[in-house]
């Protein structure tokens, strides 16, 4: 009984192993027969469907101090509020007019969507709060409006600290060799000697 079932998970892999090299030959032959700008669009309506694109995502800490005065005293509230910023294309915004292909270059220019900020996602398990004064955070308002001003003050800080230069070009540079593998990946299985330049609006491509 073991030496037939041995036998019959053979004859099943063999017959997978066939009918995988099969397909993989039909897709191949499918390839070569087609144009690179058919590859090209092929290739486009498969990276719209991954919908978001994340390349990079970055973890920041904000640091902020409130101050409130009143009636002779005074309160102050330090928050320091970890977050984590994701950094997103949308892909199922790109078209076929953002694919320009040069067959004297055999080049395919790639325009991406514009390179947006998601969050920031608050750690709340990092969050520290330092604060003084609290006689004015007895009699009145104050801590719950320093702790507003604070949590607001945090957000604003962290997306600035996002949007600087560094982490901004981390984020395209990853974008931007993600989507040159996409479609250069069935351009180079075609056997198409192609390079792609994929870069967002406003960049020399």
């Amino acid at each position: 009984m073991i030496r037939r079932l041995a036998l019959a998970a053979a004859i099943v892999a063999l017959v997978l192993a066939a009918l995988g090299g099969g397909l993989w030959y039909g897709a191949r032959h499918f390839l070569k027969a087609a144009d690179p700008v058919t590859i090209a669009a092929a290739s486009l309506e498969a990276v719209r469907e991954q919908n978001v694109l994340v390349p990079f995502a970055a973890r920041f800490v904000a640091v902020v101090t409130s101050e409130q005065s009143r009636f002779g005293f005074s309160a102050r509230k330090t928050l320091i509020m970890p977050g984590m910023v994701r950094y997103e294309v949308d892909l199922s915004a790109l078209r076929q007019q953002d694919l320009k292909w040069n067959p004297a270059t055999a080049t395919l220019d790639v325009t991406l969507p514009p390179l947006r900020i998601a969050g920031p996602e608050v750690d709340l398990s990092g969050l520290k709060e330092y604060g003084a004064g609290g006689v004015l955070m007895a009699l009145t308002d104050a801590e719950a409006r320093l702790d507003a001003a604070n949590r607001k003050g945090a957000e604003v800080e962290l997306l600035r600290q996002a949007r600087d230069p560094l982490p901004m070009k981390l984020a395209r540079d990853a974008a931007v060799n993600a989507i040159q593998r996409s479609f250069a990946m069935p351009l180079r299985a075609a056997g198409v000697e192609a390079r792609v330049i994929a870069h967002f609006p406003g960049e020399a491509g």
